[in-house]
């Protein structure tokens, strides 16, 4: 079973930059897409940024050797606060299935 650890969130003032950082516990994140999610109370789970269509404020980044994909957020907005979740789909190898794994979510508070 592979894990996913979140770290970097906190509070931050608008106009502020922030980098969420999010480590397997297996070499994993070098076999597939990686994308950050972010959820907000009372509303479905949104796609932020993915290794497959990285632009914008929000990037997405990855380690390889550190096992590692990050979330660099800039000039961050009141509306951008939630919870940001990693999540990573995978195939390690050709005759495995595609895998997804998911963090357990850190909280992003921007300041007005």
């Amino acid at each position: 079973q592979v894990e996913l650890v979140e770290s970097g969130g906190g509070l931050v003032q608008s106009g502020g930059s922030l980098r969420l950082s999010c480590t397997a516990s297996r070499r994993i994140l070098r076999f597939g897409t990686l994308d950050w999610y972010r959820q907000t109370p009372g509303k479905e789970r949104e796609l932020v940024t993915s290794t497959a269509s990285n632009k914008g404020r929000f990037t997405t980044t990855r380690d390889n050797d550190k096992n590692t994909m990050y979330l660099h957020m800039n000039n961050l907005k009141p509306e951008d606060t939630g919870v940001y979740y990693c999540h990573a789909r995978v195939k390690p190898a050709i005759e495995s299935p595609w895998l997804e794994y998911w963090g357990q979510g850190t909280l992003v508070t921007v300041s007005s």
